[in-house]
């Protein structure tokens, strides 16, 4: 495995080797979760690079940049155990200037649910993304279903300024009681992981309304609530279809179950696609 920092040592690698890329950006602290996501890019390619960069552009004022988790030495022998070929490791000089040009995200999509009270999180995100995405010559990236509307909004951006990558939706990874994998579970003491299980248990709660034949989403959403919020501090359960309208009824094979939550000082998301 190869890593380079800087955007001509990215070019040069990519010079010495042929055929598709498969590409996985992340923030680091990698999980299982992450692992998935190479592994699939790993079997539908012949070139794997993986990206650590935690952008500063998506996170707001008091969130958690510098408390990130970052390991950069458990993350290389990780990529390099899972066969990755080129580690991208910028530096935020290597990626933005002081005068940029922005992306917006579309006010539909990236001012709802995620983004209500996160104001331009997704401005930032995408625009790192397209970077990535440029940078890495792509044929093929690979994000994770847990940030459905992250997912959305990337796939609408590759549609819509013509990007050649196919953006895969991957499955969400979850532990052994069913809890989301995510980097922010380090926050996690043992008493908040215990409590943060209800997320999935919701959800699957949901699930099982849904196949006793209850498709009245106010009736969903009531079930949620009751499980979680004697022990989570809830910021939303939304039902919505696939382009994020909220839905007063569940059209199966249409319809997202989404929750965001706070465990303690950490906060959770997770969903559902039915």
């Amino acid at each position: 495995m190869l890593t380079v920092h800087s955007i001509k040592e990215l070019q040069n690698a990519k010079k010495n080797h042929q055929g598709t890329i498969g590409f996985v950006p992340t923030m680091g602290a990698l999980h299982e979760g992450h692992l998935s996501l190479i592994r699939q890019a790993r079997e539908e390619n012949e070139i794997v690079i993986v990206s650590i960069f935690v952008n500063p552009t998506q996170f707001l004022e008091g969130e958690d940049l510098e408390s990130y988790p970052r390991r950069e030495k458990a993350d290389y022998k990780i990529c390099e155990l899972a066969g990755v070929d080129i580690l991208f490791m910028p530096t935020i000089d290597d990626i933005y200037e002081r005068d940029e040009l922005k992306i917006m995200a579309p006010a539909r999509g990236g001012y709802v649910l995620e983004g209500t009270k996160r104001p331009e999180h997704f401005d930032g995100m995408l625009q790192v993304v397209m970077k990535l995405l440029n940078l890495s010559s792509a044929n093929k990236a690979y994000f994770g279903k847990k940030d459905a509307q992250q997912l959305a909004l990337i796939t609408q951006m590759v549609r819509n300024y013509f990007i050649p990558c196919e953006i895969i939706a991957c499955e969400i990874i979850r532990g052994e009681r069913g809890l989301a994998l995510s980097s922010r579970n380090a926050y996690l003491s043992q008493e908040e992981k215990e409590r943060a299980l209800l997320i999935s248990a919701s959800l699957k709660l949901a699930t099982q309304t849904v196949l006793s034949g209850e498709i009245n989403c106010n009736t969903i959403k009531n079930k949620m609530q009751e499980l979680l919020q004697e022990k989570t501090d809830i910021e939303y359960i939304a039902l919505v279809n696939r382009d994020f309208h909220s839905i007063q009824t569940v059209e199966l094979g249409n319809t997202m179950i989404l929750v965001a939550v706070w465990v303690g000082e950490t906060r959770l998301i997770d969903n559902i696609w039915i």
